[in-house]
């Protein structure tokens, strides 16, 4: 179960990260823990996570998130698994900034996979984690085949020794704050519902596409993203931020096909407002922010008619911005 141990467990900020069971030091517990595969980090993971914590400091225990690498889906289900939300690195860096004291990173593969629900209590919550509380939301399920679910859950901790907290699920605005939903809004391209969920905008990153020409300094207010394995919103043309290095654009990107200049070549290209010479390479690590959509994508007449829209864009994201900058100075 615990696998080979690697060469030690990794920080990501002040919260320490282990790769198998067989990183945690001895001693390490008592723990208050939560598992799942914190997709995003979203306000419903952080609601629970806010809870383990406190309940750590209370019993003078560690809190710890456990969660999976890849996501089970990307294992069992290939074809079908999601487009993720956050890659690995950015989802351990939120966990992080949640105040939980580590995170147990599972490699999920036939072992794991085939693990009986009572095998991974017994394995993982108990003798790894030495768990005394275990925190999560009502439809969490476990095992071999989700065979278990929370009430399984809690009978197995009343014959071995912690507690069991269920949580309701965190809606916002009437919306349950899951992954799937923040998923199924950005696919749609309601960025600013799934801003909503998130409880940040929703965010790419990436690097800048290669072959952009030679040399370290971006010299044109157009950026294009490299490849990009997660989840990006629908085609079409949205208000965004973004940021290289310690500076912040006020951008236009455009995500598609590009269909007004013949043969398709998709791309999601930013267009930036505030522009200035910035330090890039095709290393640098670049966010690009999704703040709201102006519209779809569409195939002008002629390229005449697409720069007509395109200065018509430029200015629903400017007055979008003025407008922010307005209301940050209000204090609202």
């Amino acid at each position: 179960m615990s696998g080979e141990q690697s060469a030690g467990p990794q920080e990501a900020g002040a919260m320490q990260v282990f790769r198998s069971l067989a990183e945690i030091p001895a001693g390490f517990g008592p723990t208050v823990a939560a598992v799942g595969n914190f997709d995003g980090v979203h306000r419903g993971h952080r609601e629970i996570l806010a809870r383990v914590t406190a309940e750590a400091r209370s019993r003078s225990a560690r809190a710890v998130a456990i969660t999976f690498d890849p996501h089970p889906e990307q294992f069992l289900r290939p074809a079908q698994a999601p487009r993720l939300i956050t890659p690995n690195a950015e989802r351990l860096r939120l966990l992080a900034e949640t105040g939980i004291d580590a995170a147990l990173v599972l490699k999920f593969d036939e072992t794991l996979a085939n693990l009986a629900p009572r095998a991974f209590v017994e394995q993982i919550l108990v003798h790894g984690l030495q768990v005394r509380s275990v925190h999560e939301g009502r439809n969490f399920r476990f095992g071999h085949g989700a065979a278990a679910g929370v009430e399984d859950l809690a009978a197995m901790g009343a014959e071995l020794g912690f507690a069991v907290d269920v949580h309701e699920a965190v809606r916002v605005r009437g919306m349950e704050a899951s992954s799937s939903t923040i998923r199924a809004w950005a696919a749609a391209g309601d960025v600013r519902r799934a801003r909503w969920l998130l409880g940040r905008p929703f965010t790419v990153l990436s690097t800048q596409a290669r072959g952009r020409g030679i040399g370290t300094r971006l010299l044109v207010p157009t950026v294009n993203l490299a490849a990009y394995d997660g989840l990006l919103p629908a085609f079409g043309v949205y208000v965004t931020r973004l940021k290289i290095g310690g500076r912040a654009f006020e951008a236009v990107t455009n995500v598609g096909n590009r269909p007004t200049f013949g043969e398709a070549s998709f791309a999601v290209e930013s267009h930036l407002l505030d522009f200035e010479p910035v330090e890039i390479s095709e290393e640098t690590p670049v966010e690009l922010e999704f703040l709201l959509r102006l519209r779809g994508e569409i195939e002008w007449p002629s390229p005449e008619a697409l720069k007509a829209q395109i200065f018509k864009d430029v200015a629903r994201a400017k007055r979008y911005f003025h407008l922010r900058a307005g209301q940050s100075h209000l204090g609202s």
